[in-house]
């Protein structure tokens, strides 16, 4: 027996059935997890990872957007002058 990593539940899981990587779900808190050690058995939210690979995603996204902006405005000038 393993205790979820976000809530810490206690989880009953056939650990002899288990491989690394394979995905989970916490029965109490509803949260996504993987198998990450067998002996002993660990585990990890995957949550966490997916929002930060969004959060990263966003910010490139924005700083991308930003420049572009930046690039319009130093055009828009040059063409004014």
């Amino acid at each position: 027996m393993v205790n979820c990593p976000n809530c810490d539940a206690l989880l009953e899981l056939d650990e002899e059935e288990l491989d690394e990587g394979d995905p989970l779900t916490c029965e109490e808190c509803g949260a996504d997890l993987s198998v990450t050690g067998l002996d002993p058995l660990e585990l990890e939210t995957t949550e966490d990872e997916e929002e930060d690979e969004e959060d990263d995603e966003e910010d490139a996204d924005y700083d991308e957007e930003e420049d572009e902006d930046e690039e319009d405005e130093e055009e828009d000038e040059e063409e004014w002058h």
